[in-house]
């Protein structure tokens, strides 16, 4: 760890930020004293809150992996006391700070209830006279445990009187999928559970797709975006606008058995559909049963996650919406890398929810956040439709102007770029909502922004290129950086230009002085360029901590601010090490056979494979039972040519006489991938004789194709070169 500077201890607020913030938190003080009713909602049939004050992990009892008390700090009696963090980001991570074990609601055949506050995401559980149905078991193994341990000890339904019959899975982001092994820990971790697990179709492959192939530039990005390393506290991180921050526990997954969507379940014809699924009949909707719990389901593929579906529950009136609506705006691109999303269809199938549920939804809850309950008269104070019964107008209402928000970003994103701006244009002349929409909490950008969101747009459909050639080449950062400190007089005029549009104390400001002291920074490190003096390197790391922590005091959106802390925190101590971790050995496990050598050529040098290895080599792989060593008939072949592993299902037919023949059960194969050492791995494996190698070259053929396999730097430097 580097030495530390003056500026790694807590930065003051400027005095403009300061007094912004001030500003903000008065005005959320008085927006809640008239009327807000988040507060409520969120605390709404609280049973218990959590009765531990942190989680451990199960694997080393030292390691936290969620620590409740680390958010005392938010309260609202002290929102306007703390100028370095903006009063509406204070306000919701009081919110989303609220813990415990929650009733949503209840029926004659089952209860729901919430355990929210344990992980970035909630678990939901439906109680039922046989068992409970789980969904969304958090992010990691021991939350889930904990979660469920709390239910259990607050309503007293051990595992002998409710086990658990059914786990759903909503979406195929790890914060919903990651703890599905600690709902099980009571059962003694059983491989597979013997019980349904539900998820929407393409949930495995993306699931894969999004944790495997990028998972190491994922975690490594999602340590700036939901910063679970800093300190919590007034000058360090607040909450992520969706919950508070991820769990660092073990990620698991236990595969899905029952995919809605799939080939084996497809939708109700009209002919099928029963008056106990209480709404009317529309295409492409599915049903299941699960013991007592009859539930309807709408796929929403490629709006918050490629593979997503609401969940209706018709006995209790009642809507899961998943992560399709939440109290923030939500993101079109995550800040920790992802597929863009595509907000128009994220628009229309929540408007296609509040058609087919809409009249007959009295409470609406969501994988993250608070629910919404239907009142005797909406939120104006004007009655509902029903002369005498509940109206829903206020869930009609947030799923409306939740629709309407995904839909003017993406609209009014088109309409400009069908001007001629670009993404960064566009989002500077569009900084805020209609007002319709910008009044309410639920709009506001605590996890996405206006600005990312529609640069995002912009990128779906566009591209990175914004048609202006002068941007088609670009030099790197290194090269760039030194060509424009040279052009701008040397590193100290530079730093002088940033020191002064620092001491403006604008936002504006603020943002000058990054570029131009990232353009120093990168500079430093210049291949061929003129050696920077190192103290104005220094000065420029540590006054650009200073910068980038202003910008993160003053950000309203959480991921923001924790982007920005945690640059301030590395670019003067450098990169911190990893604490959180999106692959486990369930994913690697849970893979194809094409998505598993799909990851493993992805680690491919394809330079040093193509220059050492001319000539290709090919490796036929044959699959064994590992109980009785007998051939299962799965066989394929990998073939390193050009740079390139192709992997040919079945064996290739163009390959007549493999290098190597190698033969080990799909057990063994996952088991080379589960610790860092491909080709160690693999060879220790066959001195152990859980693979078998058959031709006269055959170790020599696969130290050549193993040894051209890279491992990702899980700490790769960001704002620094």
């Amino acid at each position: 760890m580097p030495e530390k500077s003056e500026y790694v201890e807590p930065i003051e607020p400027s005095a403009a930020v300061a007094e912004a913030n001030r500003k903000v938190a008065e005005a959320t003080g008085i927006a809640d004293e008239k009327g807000g009713k988040d507060f409520a909602d969120a605390s709404r049939f609280l049973i218990a809150p959590p009765d531990v004050p942190v989680v451990v992990s199960r694997h080393d009892p030292e390691k936290v992996v969620w620590d409740f008390t680390a958010y005392e700090f938010l309260d609202p009696e002290t929102r306007a006391e703390m100028p370095s963090v903006n009063g509406s980001l204070h306000r919701q991570g009081e919110l989303t700070a609220i813990a415990g074990l929650f009733q949503v609601t209840s029926c004659r055949e089952y209860r729901v209830y919430q355990v929210r506050g344990y992980d970035l995401s909630n678990m939901t559980i439906v109680e039922y006279d046989q068992g409970l149905v789980v969904i969304d078991p958090l992010a990691c193994y021991e939350t889930a445990q904990a979660a469920l341990k709390l239910f259990r000890d607050k309503t007293e339904l051990t595992k002998e009187m409710r086990p658990v019959t059914g786990l759903v899975y909503t979406h195929c982001h790890v914060d919903h999928f990651g703890g599905a092994r600690g709902i099980f820990h009571e059962l003694g971790d059983p491989e597979t559970p013997g019980v349904p697990v539900v998820a929407p179709d393409g949930f495995l492959e993306h699931a894969i797709s999004e944790n495997v192939y990028a998972g190491p530039a994922m975690a490594r990005r999602a340590q700036y975006m939901y910063a679970a390393q800093l300190n919590k506290g007034p000058q360090g991180q607040v909450g992520s606008g969706l919950g508070l921050t991820v769990s660092t526990g073990e990620v698991t997954l236990i595969p899905p058995t029952t995919y809605i969507g799939g080939p084996e379940h497809q939708p109700v014809g009209e002919g099928d559909w029963q008056a106990s699924y209480v709404i009317p009949w529309r295409p492409e909707l599915y049903q299941l049963k699960l013991g007592s719990v009859q539930l309807v389901f709408q796929l929403t593929p490629g709006t918050e996650a490629p593979a997503e579906m609401n969940i209706y529950f018709p006995d209790a009136r009642t809507l899961c919406i998943a992560e399709n609506a939440t109290h923030t705006m939500h993101n079109i691109l995550s800040l920790r890398g992802a597929q863009v999303r595509d907000a128009h269809s994220w628009s229309k199938y929540l408007t296609e929810a509040i058609q087919t549920f809409g009249k007959d939804t009295d409470v609406l809850f969501a994988s993250h956040h608070w629910p919404k309950w239907s009142e005797e008269s909406g939120e104006s104070g004007e009655s509902g439709e029903r002369q005498g019964e509940p109206s829903n107008q206020r869930i009609l209402e947030f799923l409306g102007k939740q629709r309407d928000m995904y839909g003017y970003l993406n609209d009014q994103a088109l309409r400009m770029i069908n001007a001629g701006f670009t993404g960064s244009e566009i989002a500077e002349q569009l900084r805020t909502l209609p007002a319709g929409l910008n009044d309410q909490w639920y709009d506001q950008g605590y996890y996405g922004s206006m600005s990312h969101n529609l640069k995002a747009v912009y990128q779906r459909y566009m591209g990175w290129y914004d048609g202006n050639p002068a941007h088609l080449w670009q030099l790197p950062p290194t090269k760039a950086g030194a060509g424009y400190v040279e052009a701008m007089g040397g590193a100290e005029a530079v730093v002088d230009r940033a020191q002064r549009a620092y001491d403006t104390d604008t936002s504006d400001g603020f943002r000058w002085a990054a570029e131009l002291l990232d353009r120093v920074i990168f500079a430093a490190a210049a291949e061929g360029g003129s050696p920077l003096p190192e103290p104005q390197v220094t000065r420029a790391k540590q006054l650009q901590a200073k910068v980038l922590t202003q910008l993160g005091y003053g950000s309203e959106n959480g991921t923001w601010r924790n982007a920005y802390l945690t640059g301030a925190q590395e670019v003067v101590n450098g990169p911190q090490p990893l604490i959180t971790s999106q692959s486990s050995a369930d994913l690697i496990r849970s893979t194809t056979l094409e998505q598993y050598f799909s990851a493993l050529a992805r680690s491919v040098d394809g330079p040093k494979a193509a220059e050492q290895h001319t000539a290709p080599i090919a490796l036929d792989w044959v699959f064994t039972d590992a109980a009785t060593g007998a051939e299962t008939g799965e066989k394929c072949t990998t073939t390193l040519r050009n740079g390139v592993l192709v992997f040919v299902p079945g064996g290739d037919r163009f390959v007549t006489t493999p290098q190597a023949t190698i033969r080990l059960s799909r057990r063994a194969l996952d088991g080379l991938a589960e610790t860092p050492g491909y080709k160690k791995n693999f060879n220790q494996a066959v001195r152990d004789k859980k693979i078998t190698l058959e031709g006269a070259h055959a170790q020599e053929a696969t130290d050549a194709v193993f040894g051209t396999l890279t491992l990702p730097d899980p700490k790769f430097p960001i704002v620094t070169p």
